[in-house]
C-alpha cells in the first residue's frame, strides 16, 4: 500500500482550467499503474483516467477524453490531471488511487482493481 494525497482542486468557471496533482508519501510510485475517479452526493463513483507505470499509455473515460491529461513524473512521485474546458458536470471530488503491477504497460479502469486511495480534493465547476 503507498499513501497517496491529492492537492489542485478548488473553484473554477466553466471553459476554465485546473491541474490535479497526487503525490505518495514514503513510496516512489514507480511501481504502479495510477488512476483518477471522481464521485458526486448522486453518482457512483466514476473512472475518469489511468496510467500505465511507464507513463506511455494512458486511457480516458468518454466524458472526458479531450479535455483531461493524465500524466506522471515518477522522479518527483507524483501523477497528474490536467483538466481544462471544464464542464458544470465536471465538479466532483475527485480521488487518485495506485495499484502496484509487474507490468510496465498496463492500466486499470475498474476501481476494484486499485488497492490505494487518496482522500481526495475537490473540484467545483461554476459561474
Amino acid at each position: 500500500q503507498v499513501q497517496l494525497v491529492e492537492s489542485g482542486g478548488g473553484l473554477v468557471q466553466p471553459g476554465g482550467s485546473l491541474r490535479l496533482s497526487c503525490a505518495a508519501s514514503e513510496r516512489t510510485l514507480g511501481p504502479y499503474a495510477m488512476g483518477w475517479f471522481r464521485q458526486t452526493p448522486e453518482k457512483a463513483r466514476e473512472f475518469v483516467a489511468s496510467i500505465s507505470r511507464s507513463g506511455t499509455v494512458t486511457y480516458y473515460a468518454d466524458s472526458v477524453n479531450g479535455r483531461f491529461t493524465i500524466s506522471r513524473d515518477n522522479a518527483e512521485n507524483t501523477v497528474y490531471l490536467q483538466m481544462n474546458s471544464l464542464k458544470a458536470e465536471d465538479t466532483a471530488v475527485y480521488y487518485c488511487a495506485a495499484r502496484m503491477t509487474y507490468s510496465r504497460e498496463t492500466y486499470y479502469v475498474a476501481g476494484n482493481d486499485y488497492r490505494s486511495w487518496g482522500q481526495g480534493t475537490q473540484v467545483t465547476v461554476s459561474s
